[in-house]
């Protein structure tokens, strides 16, 4: 890992730049001050995910879901459960397939929900279907 780090703020999209010896420390953005990780996944729209993708030098752990979605609903809780775990090493994040069909068939979504993880703007692994919180963070861990 390098000295510095890239993270995009989940609130105000800036791109902030955090010494790596500092990422446990909660650090907060330098534009809007607030904070880098919030134990939450972030909020992602066709407008924001790019950003998210190509700019933060942690791995994004994307759950492409729907709100009719079953299973979706059901892993919702774990997911959330995983953010807390994984950051500040893992950025998680959510993708409403209904609200940004664009990036479902970007990315090629057949089946919800899907967990994609990315690394430098290139997906690494990808998984179908409802998890644990175990599963995920150990899934996540695992690539």
């Amino acid at each position: 890992m390098s000295d510095s780090l890239h993270l995009v703020c989940p609130k105000c999209q800036a791109v902030n730049r955090v010494p790596t010896a500092r990422l446990d420390q909660q650090p907060n953005c330098g534009q809007c001050h607030q904070p880098l990780f919030t134990g939450h996944p972030v909020e992602l729209t066709a407008a924001t995910f790019a950003r998210h993708l190509e700019r933060n030098d942690i791995p994004l752990l994307v759950d492409f879901w729907a709100p009719w979605c079953g299973p979706c609903k059901t892993m919702a809780p774990a997911f959330v459960q995983a953010a807390s775990m994984l950051e500040p090493r893992f950025r998680l994040a959510k993708v409403n397939t209904d609200a940004e069909q664009t990036l479902g068939a970007k990315y090629s979504i057949r089946s919800i929900p899907t967990l994609i993880l990315f690394r430098g703007g290139r997906e690494l692994a990808r998984q179908a279907g409802a998890m644990t919180v175990q599963d995920i963070a150990r899934w996540a861990r695992s690539h």
